[in-house]
């Protein structure tokens, strides 16, 4: 049961207090609060002070006080949020006129508990608490003070005049990350600027308070140069329309990981999309495999992990709480050294600082198939060898990730005795982290079609949701092939629907065929908001193994190029009601630019494209294209380095574009 604020002072804005001062012994409240007062002295002195991020707390058990008015008073703002020791100068005033009185928590003119109130209405916040609290403001009528009154909440914010606790990227895992905690006493949101100025110019996202009632919000600070200088402040908005602003707090950045050398170049007046870029490196061993950089090649985030040279960063996204997915694994085609222990094999789901928030190992996977009544169609267990590739995470929170599985075939034609045939599955994994759907390869393909590299027979290598219709796109590299799955969410019968690419479903327009499709393919992505029924579709076409009107021609990885080896980025217009492929978009650059693997293409915001060519023999090549002619806008070379694949993000923030 709800109280008014007059009726009750003590309840209104000060459960918090309740909780965490007064069930302690009076020697920890002491204990408490000099701390506090040290760290105030510290936040004064320097600013590179290591601030006590709090522990998680529970959100607050009731609903903060709403501000009241009753008859003719009134008093202004209704709500605030104040730092600890702040001064604010409440305004009221009665139609009647005539002595007001001012109140805090019910207590005339307040106290150094709950702050403290003048006779006109000059309130300053309390300069210690445990915990950030509301307390109540009431102004009524000396002469009526039951008929003519009203409240205001304010929302005393604890962190000193910082409004929450930095702690710099010294104290955290990833030497270019900070994080800022701060408890709200009212639900609401919080987020940080940034920059190498007190002008900041950038912005995380904004994180709410985890319960109606408020609670503890905590931000990875997450984009910045190494070695270098920065500042930052909190911003909160709480949900009652009061705001705050916290001081300045200065930190500086670590050195970060050991990445590849970037050398970009742009067109001078280029529209360029404008955000971030996320590269994923597959070589040289040594540096960090999953990393962000600004539009000039500087790095402002990197992932590090200890890892075994066969051991690799796949399929990254980001989701929509931040953190980001992935695979850690070795690659499909490879075997593992007998010698070989403890390879990480596994889905995982990283924070921005790097810290490991989920994780499925490939054990854990296999032995909940085991107890499960999932089988192929000869009626077997599925046991797979390791995660691959991609992995996603659909809309309802599970995980979609490809696998490797391999079966054994006797005297296939060309292939006398027992072959060992790697294949691939699709696990659908729930929310608990268990199976509930899969699909491979072998029940739903012919075994004697294999255009390259068999017994490494299809090859998987990404997978794309269809949010129009709830089903699955896989791309199957040694088929050349891109299939769509009958999933719905996990519901579907597994069904291939149908085949794209040559010997497939659809008839290829605007192009010669069969030169013109796509061949050993990497990194495909839809080009159009619609993803079914006539959609568009883009790709890193390799053309390890392309065929012409005169025959097919096997390229070698690393050869030398040839005018029959070379790699392009094509864009096909799919209408299932026709049964068509036509070929809208086809960047063929030079045959240096030859990748025998890797690489991806994406349709960026400004209707630019990106590309990937991941493995040329000089180093990783990704460029910006023009919409029209394809010209290219911006060009970012890693010598050296294979890029497996790049994107362009808006920021390392969901929903925030820089």
């Amino acid at each position: 049961m709800s109280s008014s604020p007059r009726e009750c002072p003590r309840q209104c804005g000060r459960q918090s207090e309740r909780k965490h001062s007064l069930y302690r012994p009076a020697f920890m409240r002491a204990a408490a609060l000099s701390a506090l007062t040290s760290l105030m002295f510290l936040a004064g002195c320097s600013s590179y002070v290591k601030h006590s991020t709090p522990l998680p707390e529970p959100p607050p058990a009731n609903p903060p006080p709403t501000a009241a008015q009753k008859g003719t008073l009134t008093i202004t703002p209704s709500y605030v949020a104040l730092v600890q020791g702040q001064r604010y100068q409440f305004a009221a005033s009665a139609s009647g006129g005539g002595q007001i009185t001012w109140l805090v928590n019910g207590i005339p003119g307040g106290n150094t508990a709950v702050g403290t109130v003048s006779a006109s209405g000059d309130y300053t916040a309390p300069a210690f608490i445990l915990q950030s609290e509301n307390v109540v403001i009431t102004a009524e009528l000396a002469s009526s003070p039951q008929q003519n009154y009203a409240t205001s909440v304010a929302s005393i914010i604890r962190g000193s005049n910082l409004a929450g606790f930095f702690s710099c990227p010294v104290q955290a895992i990833n030497p270019q990350v900070a994080q800022y905690s701060v408890y709200l006493p009212a639900p609401g949101k919080a987020y940080v600027q940034f920059g190498r100025t007190t002008a900041y110019g950038k912005d995380t996202w904004q994180v709410a308070t985890p319960s109606p009632n408020g609670g503890q919000v905590q931000i990875w600070v997450a984009g910045m140069l190494g070695q270098s200088t920065y500042h930052m402040r909190a911003q909160i908005v709480l949900d009652n329309g009061a705001t705050l602003t916290g001081a300045d707090q200065i930190c500086k950045t670590g050195t970060p990981p050991d990445t590849p050398p970037i050398q970009v170049t742009s067109t001078t007046g280029a529209n360029l999309q404008s955000g971030i870029e996320l590269w994923n490196t597959v070589t040289p061993f040594g540096v960090s495999q999953l990393f962000a950089t600004n539009l000039k090649g500087q790095v402002i985030w990197a992932y590090s992990y200890k890892h075994q040279p066969i051991e690799f960063v796949q399929g990254m996204q980001m989701l929509p709480n931040g953190n980001l997915l992935m695979i850690v694994s070795y690659l499909s085609s490879l075997s593992v050294p007998k010698n070989a222990s403890g390879v990480i094999n596994e889905i995982r789901e990283i924070n921005l600082d790097g810290q490991t928030v989920r994780t499925l190992t490939m054990t854990q996977l296999n032995q909940e198939l085991a107890a499960s009544n999932l089988r192929d169609a000869d009626g077997n267990l599925y046991h797979f060898k390791n995660f691959h590739h991609d992995v996603l995470q659909l809309p309802n929170g599970h995980w979609v990730a490809l696998t490797a599985y391999t079966k054994p075939y006797t005297n296939l034609p060309g292939y006398p005795g027992t072959t060992d045939v790697l294949g691939d599955g699709i696990v659908d994994i729930n929310k608990n982290l268990q199976p509930d759907w899969v699909w491979n390869t072998f029940d739903h393909l012919n075994i004697n079609r294999h255009p390259m590299n068999f017994p490494d027979w299809t090859h998987a290598n990404d997978l794309l949701y269809s949010k129009d219709d709830h089903n699955l796109l896989i791309s199957l590299r040694h088929q050349n092939w891109i299939l769509k799955i009958a999933f719905d969410d996990g519901l579907g019968s597994g069904s291939v629907m149908w085949k794209l690419g040559k010997g497939g479903s659809f008839q290829l327009q605007g192009g010669v065929d069969p030169t013109d499709w796509f061949y050993a393919q990497h990194g495909i992505s839809y080009f159009s908001n619609s993803t079914t029924g006539v959609f568009k579709i883009g790709m890193m076409d390799n053309g390890n193994d392309r065929f012409f009107p005169t025959g097919q021609v096997l390229c070698k990885p690393e050869q030398p190029p040839t005018a029959k080896c070379y790699s392009t980025a094509p864009v096909y217009e799919v209408d299932t009601s026709t049964m068509t492929a036509t070929l809208i978009r086809h960047y063929v650059p030079p045959d240096t630019y030859y990748s025998f693997f890797g690489g991806n293409s994406n349709l960026l915001a400004n209707g630019d494209m990106l590309v990937d060519f991941c493995a040329p023999t000089s180093g990783a090549i990704v460029q910006e294209l023009g919409p029209i002619s394809n010209h290219v806008l911006w060009q970012a070379v890693t010598p050296q380095a294979w890029q497996f694949h790049s994107f362009r993000l808006p920021s390392l923030y969901p929903g925030v574009q820089w």
